[in-house]
């Protein structure tokens, strides 16, 4: 059964926040509020957790997993960004955007688009994935919770933990976060193209 943290949305509690990310550190499997709607979470070097995440999700090699960074300088060690596109980037986040960016060598293979070499990346603006960023000390790998067959994601921690209870280690509960996903921009190609419309303004890429 799944651990349940029931947190403030704000002033997440620092012991439920400590829990929580113990259990990423030692390989469990986590959902948790964004500010665009909840996710799986884990570490990146995470084999078995990336394997759990596409059996939930049924995803194909061909889909982009996200890197969740607390800061710039995190996300610097991950993807290449020229100057350019960090200034674009920079203007908006954080915030309700994921970009898709080349991937450096810090990135697990098989964290990566097979052809494109690619991962997402993004800086959640929301202070219980900040406070589990702070704490993690490094980026979670994560997925938007939204199941196979279904066309909206999960908004309510209590929902999640009664139908993922036997498929995620912990549930990390802050309230209803929203439906929507982020907005994806695609700078793979180094000019910025809007592939999916969600919680930030796509106008300012298109």
């Amino acid at each position: 059964m799944a651990r349940y943290f029931d947190v403030h949305p704000k002033d997440p509690q620092p012991r439920a926040i400590t829990q929580a990310v113990k259990i990423v550190l030692d390989g469990g499997l986590i959902a948790y509020p964004t500010d665009s709607c909840y996710a799986l979470g884990a570490q990146v070097g995470n084999r078995d957790a990336l394997d759990r995440i596409r059996n939930i999700r049924r995803l194909d090699d061909k889909h982009h997993f996200t890197l969740v960074c607390r800061d710039f300088a995190q996300l610097g060690q991950f993807v290449n960004v020229g100057n350019d596109v960090f200034r674009s980037i920079k203007a908006v986040t954080p915030g309700g955007y994921t970009f898709i960016l080349p991937a450096t060598k810090e990135v697990p293979k098989r964290l990566l688009h097979p052809k494109k070499k690619t991962v997402g990346v993004r800086i959640p603006d929301n202070r219980v994935v900040q406070a589990l960023l702070a704490e993690l000390g490094e980026p979670l790998l994560s997925s938007t919770l939204l199941l196979p067959d279904e066309e909206d994601p999960l908004t309510q921690g209590w929902d999640i933990k009664e139908r993922l209870d036997h498929q995620v280690d912990a549930v990390i509960d802050a309230g209803d976060c929203g439906s929507e996903p982020t907005t994806v921009v695609d700078f793979s190609s180094g000019v910025a193209e809007v592939v999916r419309h969600g919680t930030g303004d796509p106008s300012r890429f298109e």
